[in-house]
This record gives C-alpha cells, structure tokens and sequence, in this order.
C-alpha cells in the first residue's frame, strides 16, 4: 500500500491510499478519514459506496461526510468504483465498464479478468484496511449513493452479520427489471436471471431482509427516479415487515446537492448502530 496524499481534516486525517488488488487484477485507490480517536484505539467504520461515473473521490470531496464522522469518531471508506488501468476492458457507455462495476464479480468476457468488485469491496480492502489501520472489523456499516446504494443493500442483505446498520441515498432498487440494471448485469453475469437476484435489493429483501435498521432517501424530483423504482423496494420492505426508514425528500434531485443535505441524517444513523450495546 502506497500513500498518495494524508491531509489534516476535522481533527483527524483524510488520506488517499493505493495498492495492488489481487480481486481486480490491477491497482486499486480509496480514500480513508481516520477521526482523531484512532489515535488511541480502534474505531467504527462506514463504507460509503459510490455511483456511476464516480471515483473515491466524489463522495471524498463532495458529500460532506467527514465532520458528521468526526464528531461520531466514526472512520469513513470511501472505495472506487471499478477497476482501473490500460489492461481493463471499458465501454463508450457511460453506464458500462470503468465508473459501472455495480459491485458485481463478472463472469463474462471482456469483464471477467478485472470487474470483481464484489470480492473487492466484501473481503479483499476490508482485510487491507483493518489490518493497516485503526479500524474494528466488529463495528461496521454501510452506504452508499445510485449504483453505490444498490451496491450497499445487496451487500448488507448478502453477508448477514457484517454491517449493523444499512443506508442508501437514491439507490437502484430492483435493478433486474429496469434499464440501469438488466443492460448491466446481464453483460457482467449472462442471460441466466437467477445469477442476477442476488444483486438486486427488492428481491433480496423479500427473500432475506436485514437484520437490523435500515434508511433510505431518495428525492422526488430525481431525474432517474423511474429507474430507481423506490417503490419497489418499499413493497418488499412492507411485505417483510422489515425495519426500514424509507424517506421521499420533496424537491430534491440525484445530485451530491442531495446527499450532503441528508449526510448528517445517515452518519447519525449509523453512529446509533455502531455504538449500540
């Protein structure tokens, strides 16, 4: 692991780390806000996952993320959100390739090789980064925006035990039945729909649910509300009598406008979690 900038921020250290991923097959970068009390000893930990297009930097610059952990002496992971390098296949799509791994471990050619985000973000930086820094892999939590809130529910529904708490801002609810998903999932996992459940969060939340509270926030006036379908997600929730906070925020749109206007909301609600019993 190499250090590509650690910068003073609210008390503790905002820094930009990267490595060789073995998942991934190239070299990966994140982002990493360590509050001040790592200092003396491990420390609750929320992963925020990014949308398309993005890197480890926008939620990093724009979410307005590390005061809110900083007063919870909450550390905060801010992965990329695909592989990267000359080596790895990519799309004229904006919503294919690199910026668009939706988390997924593809199967499928050109993208097997690289696009294992999946493992990545499950097993191979959550072993790198409590083992360099001061971070307690019993306390963990997890959000994350658009292809990031899809990437965080799927996650958090898949690995009962591994987060306490869950939230999204404007996630993609059920994307096996919608255009920002079935395009995506079918080129990184094939034709074959059962490959595709697990990856999608209204359908494991009527299957599995979450053990534990569960917040999601999406504006009315999104743009890609259609493809979102937060009702969706709000049906299986209700079906599953499933603690949830499901939220329509009146007005606001998908952008980091949005989510750093509920950004304190989220830290708190992961804080209560992380800090309960």
């Amino acid at each position: 692991m190499q250090i590509v900038s650690e910068n003073a921020c609210f008390g503790g250290v905002q820094g930009v780390y990267t490595h060789t991923s073995e998942a991934c097959g190239c070299d990966m970068t994140f982002g990493l806000f360590m509050p001040e009390e790592a200092k003396d000893g491990p420390v609750p930990v929320l992963w925020y996952l990014s949308g398309l297009t993005c890197t480890h930097e926008n939620a990093m610059a724009k979410a307005g993320a590390q005061g809110w952990a900083a007063e919870q002496g909450i550390a905060l992971i801010f992965p990329d959100t695909s592989p990267r390098g000359d080596d790895v296949a990519d799309d004229d799509a904006y919503d294919l390739g690199k910026g668009a791994g939706f988390y997924v471990n593809a199967t499928q050619a050109p993208w097997a090789p690289h696009f294992r985000m999946w493992d990545y973000i499950a097993e191979e930086l959550p072993a790198l980064a409590t083992s360099e820094f001061a971070i307690d892999p019993e306390r963990q939590a997890i959000t994350g925006h658009s292809m990031g809130g899809h990437g965080a529910l799927t996650l958090a529904m898949n690995l009962p035990g591994r987060y306490k708490s869950v939230s999204a801002f404007a996630p993609i609810s059920h994307p096996t039945t919608g255009d920002w998903g079935r395009k995506q999932l079918s080129a990184y996992l094939g034709d074959d729909e059962a490959a595709w459940a697990p990856h999608d969060a209204t359908l494991m939340m009527r299957e599995a649910g979450f053990a534990g509270p569960v917040l999601t926030d999406t504006g009315t006036n999104d743009q890609f509300i259609d493809l979102l379908k937060p009702e969706a997600l709000a049906e299986a929730v209700n079906a599953r009598r499933q603690q949830a906070i499901l939220r329509l925020q009146p007005g606001y749109d998908h952008s980091y406008f949005f989510v750093s206007t509920f950004m304190e909301d989220h830290v708190t609600f992961h804080a209560e979690a992380l800090y309960a019993g």
